[in-house]
């Protein structure tokens, strides 16, 4: 599906929250004694990025605390998913930053929605940058989490830097290798043809036309429900219904097809020497990419594959009795940041 950034989701309501946090039990106010959230903004490349910091309750800045970095899935922003993760570990005792991807929700950069794996991976060198000067931080003990695209991402991150004492991901999603043979190899028999479509998209671009658009701008609840992957039929009630925010869109621009196809989050593996946990729900139909880079992690420090029994791909966002469980996971897992 192709489109112009004039169709937009009537489910991108404007939030009435403070912070845009739109998932349940979201702080909407900054309490004493509980984990606090500090809205801040810093440049990466030129551009103005958007994030929020995490700290714990009773933080004191004159104190050392581990941090987290939280990459946010494709589609989604700071304050849905890697929000919600970045406060449960907050409230663990971890100073956590979320923020959004340049280009993307309430960051800068133009063409809005441009979806390029150099950028998002730098991104998460980018918040490393930052949280790494932030008060009270212990640049020596930094860990990294990554959530469906972000978890690719954080991947392909970790292998070269190494500020990152301990690499997790949720539900990764291998960007590359889904918009190049579709989800589940599904669209192995179209890849010239869509390689020709965004080569003609970058085109129109250097022409001055049009940006041209993939993805979703909108969807009926009767597409919904006859979508047939739990990962896409989920996720469009998760960013389109239950958890919409007015910066989270599946559009991406059609042009970034030619970096995301010919990029694979599960290439150089070998490169990741630290503690590396992966998460994913038993029954995510995901699953298959979490597997194929764990077995590719042959130097990593140790490394484990941890089952949320009976999860699929988006509860492991949001449905609490499988983000507690992720939860208490990551937290042992970072305990020897």
């Amino acid at each position: 599906m192709f489109m112009t950034t004039s169709i937009l989701s009537s489910a991108q309501t404007k939030s009435k929250n403070p912070f845009g946090l739109v998932y349940g039990d979201a702080i909407t106010e900054n309490i004493k004694g509980k984990v606090n959230i500090h809205p801040v903004a810093y440049k990466l490349n030129g551009i103005d990025i958007a994030a929020n910091v995490y700290t714990p309750a009773g933080y004191d800045p004159s104190k050392k605390y581990p941090a987290v970095v939280v990459a946010h899935p494709n589609g989604g922003v700071k304050e849905q998913a890697a929000g919600l993760y970045a406060q449960r570990l907050a409230e663990a005792g971890y100073i956590t930053v979320a923020a959004d991807a340049a280009y993307q929700g309430a960051s800068g950069g133009q063409p809005r929605h441009t979806d390029k794996p150099a950028f998002r991976t730098d991104d998460i060198r980018g918040m490393a940058d930052f949280i790494t000067q932030y008060k009270g931080v212990d640049a020596n003990r930094l860990g990294v989490l990554g959530i469906c695209g972000g978890g690719g991402y954080t991947l392909k991150a970790a292998q070269s830097d190494k500020r990152f004492k301990a690499v997790a991901t949720l539900s990764m999603f291998n960007s590359g290798e889904v918009r190049r043979n579709g989800f589940q190899d599904s669209q192995l028999n179209t890849i010239h043809e869509r390689l020709k479509q965004a080569s003609d998209a970058r085109a129109q671009e250097a022409e001055g036309g049009k940006i041209i658009y993939a993805g979703v701008a909108s969807i009926t609840d009767e597409e919904i429900a006859k979508t047939p992957t739990d990962l896409y039929r989920e996720g469009y009630e998760y960013y389109y219904r239950t958890h919409a925010h007015p910066n989270s869109t599946f559009l991406y621009t059609m042009s970034s097809l030619l970096d995301l196809m010919t990029w694979d989050a599960a290439t150089d593996m070998d490169l990741i020497n630290q503690p590396l946990l992966m998460i994913a729900g038993s029954k995510a139909d995901t699953k298959y990419m979490t597997d194929e880079a764990f077995s590719k992690a042959t130097n990593a420090k140790t490394k484990e594959l941890f089952l949320l029994d009976g999860a699929t791909h988006i509860q492991s966002y949001w449905k609490p009795a499988y983000v507690n469980k992720a939860v208490t996971k990551l937290v042992d897992f970072y305990s020897n940041l």
